[in-house]
């Protein structure tokens, strides 16, 4: 009987144990049980059974009351019959103490088992979900670094060489009547610096590298900046290499090329200079660019409306490397440290 109302009704309550149902369930249990104990007091082996069920259906310190009752039904149930006996005291009575004892030890054993389970499952749980919101964070930060990249490098590459078109052109018009020599000149390097810029937008496309470091050494497309400088504005431009030439990571190489860019574009715009100067110098330990001019200087600590000095910064923070600054009345020098 015991059998047939766990198979018809006690399932469906373990999912969902509230409720007049399980008030009933339990009562017909212990009816049950208290049925067969009068039919045949070996009936008490079914303890085993509802113990643990107990602890199933109800919380724990309910579920051990419940499980001292069933313990002790068996005794009461002989004491009924016979008395208390010798025979009642030696077996029956000890035997409800330590089955209520036992039963109750391993319902809370187990019960302490399942909520730790419970909690694992949870905190598993919880850290799958913070897992996820790192890598979207991760996500999210790769983008924006990836965007604060590509506008460097736009900044870097297309953004300056259509300014030396525009700058070459303009001046073109300016000398169109008067010096058709000077603009076949300005022109010729105009188409060139279009080039070059296409040239630039595809190595973006492809792999972010300089086409002028796919060409050549560090040390020539440091010094075709230094040409092309020369021949778009005239002013006296020089470059020059110090130490022992040795082969850099191209990240560093990308960095220097970069900043020598930035460096001379910011001299062609604003310096107003006459003569410019770059050294690429190789130290035991690292590698500098420096890139002097004789012009007007400006306020290092004032603020800025583009990329400049920030996008070197920024670059330089890439490789560890460290920006210096001097401006005073005889020009800018600049010094741009690489560990290397």
């Amino acid at each position: 009987m015991i059998a047939v109302l766990h198979l018809t009704f006690g399932r469906r309550l373990i999912a969902a144990s509230t409720g007049w149902r399980l008030v009933a369930y339990l009562a017909a249990l212990l009816a049950a049980f208290e049925v067969a104990l009068l039919g045949a007091t070996p009936s008490s082996f079914v303890l085993f059974l509802l113990c643990p069920l107990m602890f199933l259906l109800l919380p724990p310190y309910p579920a051990i009351v419940l499980c001292v009752v069933v313990n002790a039904m068996p005794a009461v149930v002989v004491i009924q019959n016979e008395g208390v006996t010798s025979h009642v005291r030696i077996h029956f009575i000890p035997m409800a103490v330590g089955g209520a004892l036992l039963s109750g030890g391993l319902g809370l054993w187990i019960h302490a088992v399942v909520r730790r389970s419970r909690e694992r499952a949870e905190l598993i749980e919880q850290l799958r979900d913070s897992r996820a919101e790192v890598a979207r964070l991760s996500r999210e930060a790769g983008v924006t670094a990836e965007r604060t990249r590509l506008a460097g490098e736009i900044h870097d590459t297309l953004a300056q060489g259509f300014t030396s078109i525009i700058t070459l052109l303009q001046a073109a018009d300016t000398d169109l009547d008067k010096n058709p020599a000077a603009v076949r000149r300005r022109l010729d390097l105009a188409v060139r610096t279009a080039r070059e810029n296409l040239a630039e937008s595809r190595a973006m496309v492809a792999t972010l590298t300089p086409p002028a470091l796919g060409a050549g050494t560090l040390e020539q497309a440091l010094r075709g900046l230094v040409v092309r400088l020369r021949e778009e504005t005239g002013i006296e431009a020089e470059h020059d290499t110090e130490g022992a030439v040795r082969p850099l990571p191209t990240a560093v190489e990308v960095v220097l090329v970069r900043a020598a860019q930035e460096l001379l574009t910011n001299v062609r715009r604003h310096a107003e200079a006459s003569r410019v100067t770059l050294l690429l110098s190789y130290a035991e330990r690292a590698v500098c660019l420096v890139v002097t001019d004789d012009g007007r200087g400006f306020d290092p600590g004032g603020p800025s409306g583009g990329f400049g000095l920030a996008g070197i910064r920024a670059r330089a923070d890439q490789v560890n490397g460290a920006l210096d600054i001097h401006v005073g009345p005889e020009g800018t020098r600049i010094q741009l440290e690489v560990p290397a």
